[in-house]
């Protein structure tokens, strides 16, 4: 990205020029018959600050067990290492697990690790090892499928090559679960345009981004963004060629 005007930015967001900690939202989704989450976290394998999922679910009066579909944006690790507690038992014991066919097949071929790159090898290493574990539990779809009554599939690709996004939709009402596809509140919503190096991708995300942004902006959609701030839920205004993040009120 262009280092003054980034600097430039940041400094406008009063965001921290020496670090970021994005914020990690597991959404969960209830319709009185299906207990659905959308990714389920890193577990406790990745850094010291993750692993936290059942502490959370437990706050609200939910078990693992009782989950009873998983949904996931992609196999990167914040978003699927979680399906492994510590013992690398399974979490979700009577969940069925849904996977986009084009990411599952990146990650399950086994030249995906050495072509990867050396700093994401360990990616492909352990986003394999935890698709084996629920291997037997997992049903695929395609873009624009419905996977479940009322969600449908869309595709987000570049952050990952099948990176997928959610539209949930009740009548006139409807929120996008875009996972990693638009990734913080600053850069990605004035900038669409810019690359970024945390996308494997990064030419067709940016394109994805503005696709996404056009289409919830236009639609005047509800978002949520696993890497939004304050729960990730808000809405998305289009200023000029550029957009802004607006989250919902706790």
């Amino acid at each position: 990205m262009p280092q003054s005007e980034l600097i430039e930015l940041l400094a406008n967001h009063r965001a921290d020029l020496s670090k970021y900690e994005p914020s990690c939202n597991i959404v969960l989704y209830r319709d009185g018959v299906n207990t659905v989450l959308f990714d389920v976290g890193a577990g406790p394998d990745f850094m010291p600050t993750c692993g936290t999922l059942p502490e959370s679910l437990a706050a609200i009066g939910l078990s693992p067990d009782e989950v009873t579909q998983v949904i996931f944006t992609h196999a990167h690790p914040d978003h699927i290492w979680g399906v492994l507690d510590d013992f690398d038992d399974p979490v979700f014991t009577n969940a069925t697990f849904h996977f986009g066919r084009k990411e599952w097949d990146y990650w399950w071929d086994p030249a995906t690790v050495d072509s990867i790159g050396d700093d994401r090898a360990s990616f492909a290493v352990g986003a394999k090892r935890r698709m084996e574990a629920i291997e037997d539990r997992v049903e695929f779809f395609d873009d624009g499928q419905e996977i479940l009554p009322g969600i449908a599939s869309r595709a987000s690709f570049g952050h990952t090559p099948g990176h997928m996004a959610f539209e949930i939709r009740d009548g006139s009402d409807a929120v996008m679960i875009v996972g990693d596809a638009i990734s913080n509140p600053h850069v990605a919503f004035e900038r669409p345009d810019w690359h970024s190096g945390t996308d494997q991708d990064p030419e067709t995300a940016a394109t994805t981004r503005q696709s996404l942004l056009d289409q919830i902006a236009h639609a005047q959609m509800s978002i949520i963004g696993f890497h939004l701030p304050d729960g990730g839920i808000g809405r998305v205004e289009k200023t000029g060629s550029a957009y802004r993040f607006i989250g919902e009120p706790s």
